[in-house]
């Protein structure tokens, strides 16, 4: 039978058995979408990333990545998790990477201590959107909501914030609405951002660190007034505590006119377990 090679990492944590899980899959460019979602379906993981050689020049590698469910374009955790795994291994040197996925080229800076910052795609900003129906959909009212209308926006992968009191946080309770696949309910205190992630659309119903989301909310925070209109701004966000998986994600926002013109994100990458995988058979 045949196999391919796998690492499991915690991502956006410095210690092991925190922040969010992963696996990094090698050696699977023979394979179809099929036998990879197969395959992520199988470590049932939020997401599993494929380590796959680059098609486009300029590209170090390319990324394919999944959740049990489907294809995402971009992530967060994966694009960190597989560029710090790939220098761990030998298979390219740390420095700067130019990770080939759905979402185009994006750079990653890996550095020796198994961290990373990844820089996202463009920014993207959608109109103000009624917080009543969103506060229903986790549990809360309308007393818990704080701040400006939600919105959705994103750098490369979109989500809906909705900005709430922080102790409303840990009353939020997990959507089984897929219409709203990609929803951050966040407490803002200026330059943290403590947050929950839910993600029924993608058949994740709560992810303990999401890279994607945590570039999306500096959009969102600064077309709210609440990051400067111009300049750079340096914001943490705390994820995954509810969840008993503490994450820390370091961002960074670049803005002109109020216009978000690069965003970046930064954890650390842990190694837990390596193995080897049966690859599923051809389905497609």
């Amino acid at each position: 039978m045949s196999t391919v090679a796998y690492e499991i990492v915690d991502v956006f944590t410095d210690r092991p058995f925190a922040g969010n899980p992963l696996a990094v899959v090698f050696g699977a460019a023979s394979l179809a979408g099929d036998q990879m979602q197969a395959l992520a379906r199988e470590f049932n993981l939020s997401e599993t990333v494929f380590l796959l050689p680059a098609t486009t020049p300029g590209a170090t590698y390319r990324a394919r990545i999944f959740t049990p469910e489907s294809e995402l374009p971009f992530a967060g955790h994966p694009s960190v998790g597989a560029a710090v795994t790939g220098v761990r291994r030998g298979l390219f040197p740390e420095g700067q990477v130019v990770q080939e996925c759905g979402a185009g080229l994006l750079p990653i800076t890996v550095a020796a201590a198994g961290e990373a910052s990844l820089t996202g795609g463009p920014a993207t900003l959608g109109d103000p959107l009624d917080a009543a129906p969103l506060l229903a959909l986790v549990g809360l009212s309308a007393d818990d909501h704080a701040g400006p209308a939600p919105r959705r926006a994103g750098c490369g992968l979109e989500f809906t914030y909705l900005p709430v009191r922080r102790e409303a946080l840990s009353r939020a309770t997990v959507p089984l609405n897929p219409d709203v696949p990609m929803l951050s309910v966040f407490a803002w205190s200026s330059p943290t951002a403590y947050a929950r992630v839910f993600c029924p659309g993608v058949s994740v119903p709560e992810d303990p660190a999401t890279g994607s989301a945590a570039l999306g909310l500096g959009v969102y925070l600064t077309a709210s007034g609440w990051l400067p209109a111009t300049g750079s701004s340096a914001y943490t966000v705390h994820q995954g505590v509810e969840m008993g998986r503490p994450s820390l994600l370091r961002c960074t926002v670049t803005a002109g006119a109020g216009a978000v013109t690069t965003a970046t994100v930064r954890g650390h990458v842990v190694p837990i377990a390596k193995g080897e995988i049966a690859v599923p058979p051809f389905i497609g």
